[in-house]
């Protein structure tokens, strides 16, 4: 129990701060999504920095890893896991299931982002 509760703390403030910058940065005049795109690289940064502080010499507590890079991060952007999950891949040589994952995500997210507009059309 402890554990979810502090998934759902750090994705709190995650999902506050993505707002706050989406609102401050997002640019309506140009539809350029500048507080979003600094969102996804900054978490991706984060995530990086925290699971990497985590693996290295046990930094950073399992409750710690949790409320940051899952919780936190999780909140702040979903591209963060994908950006991580993707470095596991070429890291270990497994570069098949990096374009298979990487292009499935973006295609099949595509498709679905299209596929709910139409379904509430």
């Amino acid at each position: 129990m402890k554990q979810l509760l502090l998934v759902f703390v750090g994705g709190g403030f995650g999902s506050v701060l993505r707002y706050l910058i989406g609102k401050h940065f997002n640019s309506f005049e140009t539809g350029i999504p500048y507080g979003t795109f600094a969102a996804n690289i900054l978490g991706s940064l984060f995530i990086g920095i925290i699971l990497g502080l985590a693996a290295k010499n046990n930094s950073l507590s399992q409750n710690s890893t949790l409320l940051l890079a899952t919780g936190f991060c999780g909140g702040f952007t979903t591209f963060s896991a994908f950006a991580y999950e993707n470095h596991i891949f070429l890291k270990s040589g497994d570069f098949l299931n990096f374009a298979i994952y990487t292009i499935a995500s973006f295609v099949i997210g595509f498709l679905a982002v299209f596929f709910g507009l139409y379904l509430v059309k």
